[in-house]
C-alpha cells in the first residue's frame, strides 16, 4: 500500500523499464505479406495502401531478399495470374506465378516461405472456390485446395496457409500433403477469419473482389467468439500446425481468447485496412507511424499472438535497425 508500494520505482529511467517489460515485439516475430502478379513488367503501387506494390517476377525476388536482408524471417505470398477461370486452374498449375515464384525464392534466400491458399485471386467469378447455382460448394473445393497444396509445397512451399474458410479444409489439405509425400510441410490456417470491412485495400492489390454477392457465406460472422473458437478447435483437430485470426486489431479479445484455449502457435494478420489507416492518419499528420505502429504491434503480442503478418514487417524492421545503431 501506498507510500511503500510505489509503482512508478520502476518506470523511473528507460534501463528500468527495459528490465520489467512484459512484452517485446522483434522483427523475428513478423510475416510480410507480398504480391507477385503476372499482369505486370514493373512494381505497381496499391494507392491504397502507400508504399506497397505489386511485383513482376524479377522485382518480386529483390523485394523478399530486402525483408531478409532486415531480419524478417518470412514472406506470405499472394498471386494475380493472367488468365482467369470458373475454377481458378492458375492456383494449382505447376507454372502458375506463385508456383513460379516460390521456387526462384527457394533458390535466392533462406526464407520461410509461406503460400497463401485460397482460388479467389484466380477464378474469374472472384470467389473462393467452386461456384454452383450461384453458390460455392463447400466439398467440391476441398479437391482443389489439396491439389493447390501440393503443387505449392512442390514448388518449395515451406508452409501451406489455407484462407477459403471452407469446412474440412485442414483435413482435405493434410491428407493430400502426406499422399503427396509432404507429410513434414506444416499448415497454418487461417481458423477464424472473419468477414470484414477492413480487407479492401487488399482485393484491389489481388484483383480478387467476388463479381456477385459476398463471402460471408463462409467467412466468419464478426459477432460470434464462441463460433471462432469452435472453428479453431476443428482446425487443429484436423491438423492444423498454426492458427490464425484475421483480421487483428478488431478482433484482440479472439486472439486473447484463442491463446486461453489452445496451446498450438497463434497468429494474427495485420490486414490491409489496419495498414491503411495508420498510413493515412500519419500522413496527415494525426500520428507519428513508427510510434503508434509499434504500439500497435504490441497490442496484438500482447493479446497473445506469437506471429504477426503485417504490410509494416519492413517499416518495423527498419526503425530497429536504426535505433540498434544508434
Amino acid at each position: 500500500m501506498f507510500p511503500k508500494t510505489r509503482l512508478r520505482r520502476t518506470r523511473s529511467t528507460p534501463e528500468l523499464r527495459a528490465l520489467v517489460r512484459e512484452t517485446e515485439v522483434f522483427p523475428g516475430d513478423l510475416v510480410y505479406p507480398m504480391f507477385v502478379d503476372e499482369t505486370i513488367s514493373i512494381p505497381r503501387p496499391i494507392p491504397s495502401m502507400p508504399g506497397i506494390f505489386s511485383y513482376p517476377l524479377r522485382r518480386f525476388v529483390a523485394e523478399a531478399e530486402r525483408a531478409e536482408s532486415l531480419g524478417v524471417p518470412a514472406v506470405m505470398i499472394f498471386g494475380v495470374p493472367k488468365k482467369k477461370d470458373p475454377l481458378g486452374r492458375q492456383a494449382y498449375a505447376r507454372e502458375g506465378i506463385v508456383q513460379r515464384s516460390l521456387r526462384k525464392l527457394d533458390e535466392r534466400t533462406n526464407l520461410i516461405l509461406i503460400a497463401d491458399l485460397c482460388l479467389c485471386e484466380y477464378t474469374s467469378h472472384g470467389h473462393c472456390g467452386v461456384v454452383i447455382d450461384g453458390r460455392v460448394h463447400n466439398d467440391k473445393t476441398l479437391d482443389l485446395y489439396g491439389r493447390t497444396a501440393v503443387s505449392q509445397a512442390e514448388a518449395g512451399a515451406d508452409v501451406i496457409a489455407p484462407s477459403g474458410m471452407m469446412d474440412g479444409m485442414v483435413s482435405a489439405i493434410r491428407a493430400a500433403l502426406d499422399d503427396a509425400g509432404f507429410e513434414q510441410t506444416p499448415i497454418m490456417s487461417y481458423s477464424a477469419k472473419f468477414a470484414s470491412s477492413f480487407y479492401g485495400p487488399f482485393r484491389d492489390a489481388a484483383s480478387s473482389a467476388p463479381a456477385f454477392g459476398d463471402r460471408r457465406s463462409h467467412q466468419m460472422d464478426g459477432c460470434n467468439l464462441r463460433e471462432a473458437i469452435r472453428e479453431i478447435e476443428l482446425d487443429i483437430a484436423e491438423g492444423a500446425d498454426i492458427v490464425m485470426v484475421k483480421p487483428a486489431l478488431p478482433y484482440l479479445d479472439v486472439i486473447r481468447e484463442a491463446r486461453r484455449s489452445f496451446t498450438v502457435p497463434l497468429a494474427a494478420y495485420c490486414v490491409s485496412g489496419e495498414y491503411a489507416m495508420l498510413k493515412a492518419a500519419a500522413s496527415s499528420g494525426y500520428l507519428d507511424y513508427d510510434a503508434v505502429l509499434k504500439e500497435t504491434l504490441l497490442s496484438i503480442r500482447r493479446a497473445g499472438a506469437d506471429i504477426i503478418v503485417t504490410y509494416s514487417a519492413l517499416d518495423f524492421a527498419e526503425k530497429k535497425h536504426k535505433e540498434e545503431r544508434g
